[in-house]
């Protein structure tokens, strides 16, 4: 599933494409066809995101919400679209150019209080000037719930994946398994704010990196991550390979049902695998 930093990257995308245009939908699927119709014809007036979530906010208060989930793509090009191909859900075209939607978890026409209710039920997102860290440690302050579990929970925090919890633990030296509770104010000023870092150079430069200087592999000499997503992490998807900062062995266990890497010298207080949560 994208993380939040994509979703901020197709918001942008999608604003340079058909901003201030008039657009025509159509749902070549058929699944969309209703909130095609409502759609087509009308201003694209902006776009936001909020987390894992892409709003296209139309003129007549109708906004297109779209969460890609696991299986979701947009594609784009200029000039006149090409035939569709596959299960298109939602096609966009302007006078200039053209954008596909195949396989999102949502597709969806939302009212304003649907929109607010949206956001309401979202925790801050990183990537939003208006993000209050502070409601997100309000509940992580409380809560017996590991931390990495947290972190993942979208209505603690919005647009926190895997790669980005377990990446922003490890740099801060937290065990993933390290109750809510126990997470100081510091720490939590800590992890947000490399949160905000590591999220804001993913959208500049469209992959995540999390490594120090000192730890890429032109510093230390050793070979560079080869991975389908791209960038150097310290313990993402590394299960059984040095710590870069170490040479532990990296460990990979289950947390919440899902797979959770991490150093148990850089990382101290993780043992074995986690508990699920």
């Amino acid at each position: 599933m994208p993380e939040g930093h994509s979703i901020h990257r197709l918001a942008a995308r999608h604003a340079e494409l058909f901003a201030g245009d008039k657009v025509y939908a159509a749902s070549p699927q058929g699944r969309f066809a209703e909130g095609a119709a409502r759609l087509s014809g009308t201003v694209l007036e902006g776009t936001e995101a909020y987390g894992k979530h892409l709003l296209h906010h139309h003129a007549g208060e109708l906004t297109l919400h779209v969460h890609l989930g696991l299986y979701g793509k947009f594609a784009d090009g200029p000039g006149e679209p090409p035939p569709p191909v596959g299960q298109v859900r939602l096609r966009l075209t302007s006078d200039l150019h053209w954008l596909d939607l195949r396989g999102p978890t949502a597709c969806e026409l939302l009212t304003p209080p649907e929109v607010a209710a949206l956001r309401e039920r979202l925790g801050p997102d990183p990537l939003r000037p208006d993000a209050d860290p502070a409601r997100a440690y309000d509940r992580i302050s409380r809560s017996p719930t590991a931390l990495a579990a947290l972190l993942l929970d979208q209505s603690v925090v919005a647009g926190t994946g895997l790669i980005f919890v377990t990446e922003a633990l490890f740099r801060a030296g937290l065990p993933p398994t390290l109750p809510g509770r126990e997470l100081s104010p510091a720490g939590w000023r800590a992890l947000w704010a490399d949160l905000v870092a590591l999220m804001t150079k993913a959208v500049e430069v469209g992959r995540i990196d999390t490594v120090r200087d000192a730890h890429l592999p032109e510093a230390t000499g050793r070979p560079p991550r080869v991975d389908r997503h791209g960038g150097e992490v310290y313990v993402y998807r590394r299960p059984g390979a040095p710590c870069h900062v170490c040479g532990d062995e990296v460990r990979r266990g289950t947390l919440a049902g899902r797979n959770l890497y991490w150093c148990p010298t850089c990382q101290p207080g993780t043992e074995g695998s986690p508990p699920g949560a």
